[in-house]
C-alpha cells in the first residue's frame, strides 16, 4: 500500500544532476566544468546582445544613412473602393466617421486615417476624416457626398 511517505518517482524518469564545485574527488571541481580564463569562467558574465567575440559587431559594420523625422505623422489609408464594398454590403450608409471605420475594423481607434483616391465611389456619402487626397476629394464630391477634416 503506498502512502506520501513512501512514494517515489519512476525508475529511470529522474537523472542526478552534475553536482558542481564540490571539490576534485567529484569530478567537477577545480574550474567546475568552465574552463580556464576568459570571460565566460567568471562569475557575474552576460553576453552583450549582438557581440560577436571582439569582432566588430554587425551593427557597426553595416553603413547608417538616411533620416528619421521624429514628428512624421502616419496615416492609416483606406481606398475608395474599400468604402464602395461596405456600402455594398450594407454596413455603412450615408455618413463615415472614424467611430464608424473603427467598428468596421479599417481603421484603430488611435489612427489618423486618410481617404485615398484608388477604385470608385458611387454612394453618396458623407466622410469626416482627417485627411483627404486630392482625386479621393473630387470623387466623393462628384458622387454628391462631402468631405469634412476632423479636427
Amino acid at each position: 500500500m503506498s502512502s506520501l511517505h513512501n512514494l517515489t518517482p519512476a525508475e529511470g524518469s529522474v537523472k542526478k544532476g552534475k553536482r558542481i564545485a564540490r571539490g576534485e574527488g567529484s569530478g567537477h571541481g577545480g574550474t567546475s566544468t568552465r574552463g580556464h580564463k576568459g570571460a565566460k569562467s567568471r562569475s557575474g558574465y552576460s553576453r552583450k546582445i549582438g557581440f560577436e567575440g571582439g569582432q566588430m559587431p554587425l551593427q557597426r559594420r553595416v553603413p547608417k544613412f538616411g533620416f528619421t523625422n521624429i514628428n512624421r505623422k502616419e496615416y492609416q489609408g483606406i481606398n475608395l473602393d474599400k468604402l464602395q464594398s461596405l456600402v455594398d454590403s450594407g454596413k455603412i450608409t450615408d455618413t463615415v466617421n472614424l467611430d464608424i471605420l473603427v467598428a468596421n475594423r479599417l481603421a484603430g481607434k488611435n489612427d489618423l486615417v486618410k481617404i485615398l483616391g484608388n477604385g470608385e465611389l458611387k454612394a453618396k456619402l458623407n466622410i469626416t476624416v482627417h485627411k483627404f487626397t486630392a482625386t479621393a476629394k473630387a470623387a466623393i464630391e462628384a458622387a454628391g457626398g462631402e468631405a469634412i477634416i476632423a479636427k
